[in-house]
C-alpha cells in the first residue's frame, strides 16, 4: 500500500525509544515505498531526531520521496485560514494538500487530535492510518 508520511510516523520508525516503534515497524512492513512526503515534515522529523542524515537517507534508500508542495501557496493558505483556531504547523498544512492530490493514499500520523478535524476539499475526511487503528 501507498501512503503519506507524517512526523510522528518518521520519528517512530526512527527511534527505537519512541513509545510508536513497535507500531511504525510492523506498518512499515507493509507499505510501499516510497512513501510521500514534504520537506516539511523532514526538517521536524529532522528536529526531533536530531539528526539531519536519518531524514536523508530515508531518501536515499528510497522509503521516502519529498513532494515540492510549497509552490502550493495559495492553497496552504486557504487551509492556514480555515483551520487557524487549531494553529496548523506547515507540515499539517502540506500534509492536507498531499492528501488532496493523492486521494487514494492514507495519512500516517500519530497526530489523531488534529488529522481527525481536518478535510481534503471542503468536507472530505482524510483516511488516516494511527496507532489506535491497530487496537
Amino acid at each position: 500500500m501507498k501512503a503519506i508520511a507524517d512526523t510522528g510516523f518518521l520519528v517512530a520508525l526512527l527511534n527505537r525509544r519512541d513509545q510508536y516503534h513497535d507500531w511504525a515497524q510492523t506498518l512499515m512492513a507493509g507499505l510501499t515505498p516510497p512513501l510521500v512526503t514534504c520537506d516539511a515534515v523532514l526538517t521536524e522529523t529532522t528536529f526531533h531526531i536530531g539528526d539531519a542524515r536519518a531524514a536523508l537517507q530515508m531518501i536515499d534508500r528510497g522509503l521516502v520521496k519529498a513532494t515540492p508542495v510549497l509552490e502550493e501557496w495559495p492553497r496552504l493558505l486557504e487551509l492556514a485560514e480555515r483551520y487557524s483556531d487549531r494553529r496548523p504547523d506547515l507540515a499539517d498544512l502540506c500534509l492536507i494538500r498531499l492528501s488532496e492530490l493523492y486521494p487514494k493514499y492514507p495519512v500516517i500520523t500519530t497526530d489523531v487530535a488534529d488529522f481527525r478535524v481536518y478535510r481534503r476539499g471542503r468536507r472530505e475526511i482524510i483516511p488516516l492510518l494511527t496507532p489506535s487503528a491497530l487496537r
